[in-house]
């Protein structure tokens, strides 16, 4: 029993490590000593970025062909309706993880995301930010943000991943997942009221999008196929185990048999 009991838990271990987008991290806290480098190419700490302020947090690339350009234009739409006064009541950061873009591509992402905005927008409160030292990937980590590389036959590199909002208190803290691309100004204020508060919200069920470089218009059909095929593989473990269970049992009983 023991050996098929070992057996179940690795196929487990490996569907649950095969997933991707977000493994909730509530309550839990990020690494503010991560150094990444700010669109003018100076080294920052997370803490220095957050400045003691609830912070706003995504995870994309500024390459991205699918769900990230979505994500950020949305979210600067909802920056110019939300009634709180950023750099003061908040800061929001924007965290590249591909490994191979440059302060450049921030720059130019800030700057088009700002000027698209339809009133003033304090330039200092949204920072776009590349890794360094792998510091993207332990943030992502941290918060439970799982993406994947991909290389296309013509060596292009891609990410698959999904679009989710994190909302951080001051010390941060992980007090809230806002899942997809669209959200409302009304929901990030109460977001980041709560979160000054150190207060954490559980998550609203939401499917989430995924980004999928080679099919940018097929965000529903990755989702709903990456819940079938987990579906799937959960129920073939499951049969392998019963299998194994009665097969034991047969043995048994045919040896009782032959004595």
């Amino acid at each position: 029993m023991t050996k098929y009991l070992t057996i179940l838990l690795l196929c487990m271990q490996l569907l649950h490590a095969g997933g991707l987008g977000i493994n909730e991290k509530l309550g839990e806290y990020v690494p503010l000593d991560l150094v990444f480098i700010n669109e003018q190419s100076e080294r920052v700490t997370l803490r220095e970025l957050m400045d003691g302020k609830p912070t706003l947090l995504t995870l994309n690339y500024f390459k991205c062909a699918g769900i990230c350009s979505p994500q950020l234009n949305d979210m600067a739409i909802m920056l110019s309706r939300l009634h709180l006064a950023e750099n003061t009541d908040f800061k929001v950061i924007t965290v590249d993880f591909a490994e191979d873009e440059t302060p450049q591509l921030a720059r130019d992402k800030k700057k088009n995301l700002i000027h698209s905005m339809n009133r003033s927008f304090v330039q200092d409160a949204w920072h776009f930010v590349i890794g360094e030292n792998n510091s993207s990937g332990k943030l992502a980590q941290s918060v439970g943000f799982k993406f994947e590389k991909t290389i296309g036959k013509d060596g292009t590199v891609d990410y698959i991943h999904g679009a989710t909002l994190i909302v951080l208190s001051p010390t941060g803290k992980i007090t809230r997942y806002m899942r997809g691309i669209e959200q409302l100004a009304t929901d990030v204020k109460l977001a980041l009221i709560e979160a000054k508060e150190e207060k954490v919200t559980p998550t609203i069920s939401k499917n989430s999008p995924y980004c999928f470089s080679e099919k940018p218009n097929g965000d529903i059909m990755v989702e709903m196929g990456s819940k079938v095929w987990a579906v799937l593989m959960l129920s073939v473990v499951i049969g392998l185990f019963l299998y194994l269970i009665r097969g034991r049992k047969s043995n048994g009983n045919r040896d009782e048999k032959d004595n």
